[in-house]
């Protein structure tokens, strides 16, 4: 299958599939004159890197795994619970990160509001 038709399977642009084969993620035989042509599981392997995009990881990240994932009998490889892991506290880190510059702003807010009352009627006026 050329890249086009692999693009409109999988839903994944050109240049994410190219960025993909570069990262080793997937592979392609280049027919006679030059096309890349992609194996019919390709469109599994496609779906299953989004589907890990879509949960934060990094290409690298699942490059790692993606073999695994993808000649796996069982439903579960060993290497993405590390991996899960590792997001999951990121993510606390950056929720408590954007918490605390929430809490911030709202301070700062709530103390502008208070020292200028010609802002709650400003705001009053806009709404």
């Amino acid at each position: 299958m050329k890249i086009g038709e692999l693009s409109k399977s999988t839903g994944a642009s050109i240049r994410s599939l190219r960025y993909y084969e570069q990262q080793g993620l997937i592979s392609s035989r280049r027919l006679d004159n030059g096309y890349r042509d992609y194996y019919s599981l390709t469109v599994e392997q496609v779906k299953t890197i989004q589907f890990y995009l879509q949960l934060g990881l990094t290409t690298e990240q699942i490059s790692g795994f993606l073999n695994c994932v993808m000649t796996s009998k069982e439903a579960f490889c060993e290497q993405i619970m590390p991996i899960y892991r590792s997001k999951l506290k990121e993510i606390d880190e950056q929720l408590a990160l954007l918490t605390s510059i929430k809490s911030n702003l709202e301070e700062r807010i709530a103390f502008l509001l208070e020292e200028n009352p010609k802002l709650k009627e400003d705001i009053k006026d806009e709404h």
